[in-house]
């Protein structure tokens, strides 16, 4: 029996998915006044459904930044500050609810095994 289920394995997955996501959107904000800078992003949420339904183990998936179409900007760069913010933010709470529901998890299996 295996001590990591593929839910734990999801989850785990989802978080290094978000936290990709992070660098990426910070790495935007970052180049928000680079000339020609086109954005990134990370769709971590497709990536795991498509690995889940191809049979993929979660635990094995890595996530990239893919270039992102934008309108460039007055300063040539593809990046709305207001944006990204808004999308940091959503990515914040994408995390949070992800180490909420693993915490919650694991409080189970710590009290499944009598260790509180």
């Amino acid at each position: 029996m295996a001590l990591v289920d593929s839910t734990q394995q999801l989850l785990e997955a989802a978080m290094r998915g978000s936290w990709q996501r992070q660098i990426a959107l910070t790495n935007n904000v970052a180049n928000a006044d680079t000339p020609g800078f086109k954005r990134a992003d990370v769709n971590f949420a497709s990536a795991l459904q498509s690995a889940v339904q191809g049979g993929v183990s979660p635990s094995q998936m890595e996530f990239q930044a893919e270039p992102q179409p934008a309108e460039p900007g007055p300063n040539g760069s593809g990046v709305s500050v207001d944006q990204e913010s808004a999308r940091l933010a959503e990515n914040g709470l994408d995390y949070q609810a992800l180490t909420q529901v693993l915490a919650a998890r694991n409080g189970i299996m710590r009290s499944a095994i009598g260790i509180l």
